[in-house]
C-alpha cells in the first residue's frame, strides 16, 4: 500500500484524535482511577499534555512535509510513552485496573499500542519526507 499526501494528512488527523480520546477514558479528568494506577504519566497534567501532543499532529496534518525534524519528533515521543506502557504492563496487574474502572481498563490495554502504531507512523512519514529530500 502506497501512502500518499492526503492519506498521511487523514494520519496525522486520526493519531490526534486517538489522543484526544485520553479526555473521554479520563471522563474529562474526573475518573481518579487512570491517575491512581499511573501518578507521575496519567496524572491531569499528563492527561492536557497527551491532548496538546494530540492538537499538535492535528496542527501539521496538511504541512508535515515542511516539518520534518517535526515528525521526527513525534516518533520520539511515541517511542517513549510505548516503553513507558510496557513498563508499565510489566508492573501492574491490568485486571485490578478492570476492577476498579472498565475505562480505564480499556484505556491502560490500548494506549500503548496506539502509541506503538503512530511510532511506526510518524517514523515512516519521516523516513519517506527524508528520502524525498535526498532525491531532490
Amino acid at each position: 500500500m502506497t501512502l500518499n499526501h492526503i492519506k498521511i494528512s487523514k494520519g496525522f488527523v486520526i493519531a490526534g484524535l486517538m489522543n484526544l480520546t485520553v479526555l473521554i477514558f479520563s471522563r474529562f479528568f474526573t475518573n481518579s482511577t487512570i491517575t491512581e494506577f499511573d501518578p507521575e504519566v496519567m496524572s491531569n497534567f499528563g492527561i492536557i499534555m497527551i491532548a496538546i501532543w494530540g492538537l499538535a499532529y492535528i496542527s501539521i496534518a496538511k504541512n508535515y512535509h515542511q516539518v520534518k525534524w517535526l515528525v521526527l519528533v513525534f516518533a520520539v515521543e511515541k517511542l517513549i510513552y510505548g516503553c513507558v506502557w510496557i513498563n508499565w504492563m510489566l508492573n501492574h496487574n491490568l485486571s485490578e485496573v478492570y476492577e476498579k474502572d472498565i475505562m480505564a481498563g480499556l484505556f491502560y490495554s490500548i494506549y500503548g499500542i496506539n502509541d506503538w502504531l503512530f511510532f511506526v507512523f510518524f517514523l515512516f512519514v519521516f523516513f519517506k519526507l527524508f528520502e524525498k529530500r535526498m532525491e531532490h
